[in-house]
């Protein structure tokens, strides 16, 4: 299969975290599918953690998890990694899922925005529910519920 659409422009390292990333996450899907598996939630958190310093950097990585705002969603995050290694799966996701929506709450308008353009998702996205559901969350957040933004508007908040 070749995927060179999608990693255009990226090197190696990159290529190779985007790849641990997504079977991290794959993984930890399948985990939660097959009844909270222990096995394939900790693998997929070890393709994770190990995936995201290579597609960002150690560095970036280091001061993303380590701003001041993030630290009670790192600290969930990695308690609930702890807790699946210690067979607690089931705990281990609710604080984990805690913690990664308190560190990757700001990159869900972007990805709504991206998947507002794909064929099949958008269509979904369109629906009155969904729209409703959508402008409730973005008032409760305090934001205006136009969708006027371009699309990479959200990127220089987060970089």
């Amino acid at each position: 299969m070749n995927l060179g659409f999608f990693t255009t422009g990226l090197d190696e390292k990159k290529k190779i975290g985007i790849g641990l990333c997504a079977s991290g996450a794959v993984l930890t899907f399948l985990g939660m599918l097959l009844f909270f598996d222990g096995g394939l939630l900790a693998i997929g958190n070890l393709l994770f953690i190990s995936g995201f310093p290579l597609l960002i950097g150690v560095s970036r990585t280091l001061s993303f998890f380590s701003k001041r705002d993030k630290l009670p969603g790192t600290i969930c995050f990695f308690l609930g990694i702890v807790l699946v290694f210690a067979r607690w799966p089931r705990i281990g996701i609710l604080v984990e899922g805690f913690g990664i929506i308190n560190l990757f709450g700001n990159f869900f308008p972007i990805v709504l925005a991206f998947a507002r353009r794909l064929p099949y998702i958008s269509k979904v996205l369109e629906h009155p529910l969904v729209r409703k559901l959508e402008e409730k969350l973005r008032r409760r957040k305090g934001e205006e519920p136009d969708n006027s933004a371009p699309f990479f508007s959200g990127l220089s908040n987060i970089v």
